[in-house]
């Protein structure tokens, strides 16, 4: 046994992490997404996830880069590209796929389908309770924070 944690310490851990355990489930929005939609499924210390709707010629974001968090990206429906600095792409991705984007990486994505993407994201941060560190690399082609906003957790 770790030398750091005497057996009730160690049982006083699992009962506070187990009383923080959250239950999430996702399901698009009905509601009309003009350009983009977020639905926050699930948030711990160190971890979220979210789903991002992004309609075709309506959600692309900017060159843009996290301080504090590393996200992993994978397409539940719908395409999408990720590009880096001087629109270089990184790949083209469909159902089942996806991309790590490390914390400093710049990056952007776009729905390249012809259908509403619909792309999880779960963005881990190194210390608890870090907001994210976006910060733009280039000027905002859609306006963060405006789509449509909906709370997915139990």
């Amino acid at each position: 046994m770790n030398e750091q944690h005497k057996p009730d310490d160690l049982e006083a851990r699992h009962l506070e992490a187990e009383s923080k355990v959250s239950i999430f489930s996702y399901k698009k929005p009905t509601a009309e997404i003009t350009t983009k939609g977020f639905v926050k499924i699930g948030r711990g210390e160190h971890i979220r996830g979210a789903v991002q709707i992004v309609k075709k010629n309506g959600g692309e974001n900017n060159l843009h880069y996290h301080t504090h968090a590393e996200t992993f990206w994978f397409v539940i429906s719908g395409r999408v590209k990720f590009y880096g600095p001087e629109d270089v792409l990184f790949g083209e991705f469909g159902p089942g796929e996806g991309i790590i984007t490390p914390r400093f990486s710049r990056y952007w994505f776009e729905n390249s389908g012809d259908d509403d993407l619909e792309l999880l994201q779960v963005a881990a941060s190194p210390e608890p309770g870090l907001k994210s560190g976006r910060t733009d690399a280039s000027p905002q082609r859609y306006a963060v924070g405006t789509g449509l906003h909906v709370d997915g957790t139990r």
